[in-house]
């Protein structure tokens, strides 16, 4: 969303009806205002969580880096929370709702991700689909990466993607 790599969002924000609107601004970016608009995920959307998972991906925030493969040119960046089997994450276009198992340094799962705010185009291939996503990588105790499959409308696309532990939780 903002070209800093890091930096701290001062935000304020209410509940109207099922939504929470939040409005903020950052010391790094004057004069540029933020502003977000968030839904509630249907625990019933998400994907049955694998039990029995020892030793796995540590619980936690991350950021999310993707690149696409296959010769597509584009990107995106996001954060995603990972505890006890759950995935919960978005960015300024999408949320994400899935699911993994891990253990033994690997891991993999599936999401489900949907547009919660018009992209205008800007990422064409997702724009306006529900996408299921299915992905399989390696974990340490800084992050993780994977490669993903995403069948969006009757195309298969396929991405690699970076995540790095951000905070425990």
């Amino acid at each position: 969303m903002f070209e800093a790599d890091q930096m701290t969002l001062t935000l304020k924000g209410r509940q109207r009806g099922e939504r929470y609107h939040f409005e903020g601004r950052t010391a790094q970016l004057p004069g540029i205002a933020f502003n977000s608009v968030m839904t509630p995920l249907s625990e019933e959307a998400a994907p049955a969580i694998p039990r029995g998972e020892q030793r796995g991906i540590g619980n936690g925030l991350y950021s999310i880096d993707i690149r696409m493969l296959d010769g597509l040119d584009g990107g995106n960046a996001g954060v995603m929370v990972l505890h006890d089997g759950q995935i919960r994450g978005g960015d300024a276009c999408f949320d994400y709702l899935g699911c993994y198992s891990s253990a033994n340094g690997k891991w993999k799962g599936e999401i489900v991700n949907h547009e919660h705010t018009p992209s205008h185009g800007e990422r064409p291939v997702f724009g306006g689909h529900e996408v299921g996503i299915g992905f399989s990588g390696t974990y340490t105790d800084q992050g993780a990466v994977a490669e993903a499959t995403a069948l969006a409308g009757k195309r298969s696309i396929r991405f690699s993607a970076v995540l790095k532990k951000l905070a425990e939780c």
